[in-house]
Order: structure tokens, then sequence, then C-alpha cells
């Protein structure tokens, strides 16, 4: 896994009650995007709370509900996905901003009901611009 390159140096954005960072995919291959099963947002130490958390890629927006039954949609190792969330962040400091990624290898079968798993995290530490 690549977990040291999950987040995209020097890409959070702010709105001002909502920041997003960009995000590569930590394996070597496309994934579905129903294999991306959850994700997770720190700023400072401030979790998004997980209602508010948004998927981008491919130039949509998704829940994790919804990304759950997406087949049609494809995370590749070039592109870069948009993580967001509902937290306030300021443009004139660093911020610590922390990710974590939970996705399913549908293709690695550990036993016969389980398919392998990944949890990886990034830290970075960037300012925020303006979105």
């Amino acid at each position: 896994m690549i977990p040291d390159r999950i987040i995209e140096q020097g890409t959070l954005t702010t709105t001002g009650a909502r920041a997003s960072v960009e995000v590569r995919i930590p394996w070597y291959r496309a994934l579905p995007g129903s294999c991306i099963s959850g994700a997770s947002l720190t700023i400072d130490g401030v979790a998004a709370p997980a209602e508010s958390l948004r998927w981008g890629m491919n130039g949509r927006e998704f829940t994790f509900e919804e990304l759950s039954t997406s087949v049609d949609e494809w995370w590749f190792p070039l592109d870069s996905a948009i993580l967001s969330g509902d937290i306030a962040v300021s443009t004139d400091a660093e911020h610590t901003v922390e990710v974590g990624l939970t996705l399913y290898i549908p293709y690695i079968i550990i036993s016969d009901t389980e398919t392998l798993h990944i949890d990886e995290h990034d830290r970075k530490t960037m300012t925020a611009v303006a979105a």
C-alpha cells in the first residue's frame, strides 16, 4: 500500500464552513466506487461529522451510502478524488490534515465470505486556500 501519498500536498481548500482535500488511491490498480467503503477527514484534531462527508470523483459527488452501490464509477491510480466535509478552516495558518480510507479489494479473497480490506491513513501539514 502507499499510505504516505494519500493526501495531495497543497490541496486543502475551504469555503469557511466546509473544507476539502484531494486524495490519491493507496493501491496500484483502479477500484470501482463500491469498494470505497469509508473515509475520515480531520483538521487540527477536529473531525468532520461523518454524515457531512462527500466523495468527489469523475466530476460527480457522492455520499458513502451512494458509493456503496456505485459500480459504474471507477477511481484510477492517476486520478485524485476530493474528500470534503463540514469543518471550519481558516486560510491564514498551517493546518494538520489527516485522512483515513477504508477500501475493499474485490479480487483478493481471504476466506469463503471475505475479501481483503485495507485501512490506510495519511497526515500532511498545509495552508488552506479559499475555494
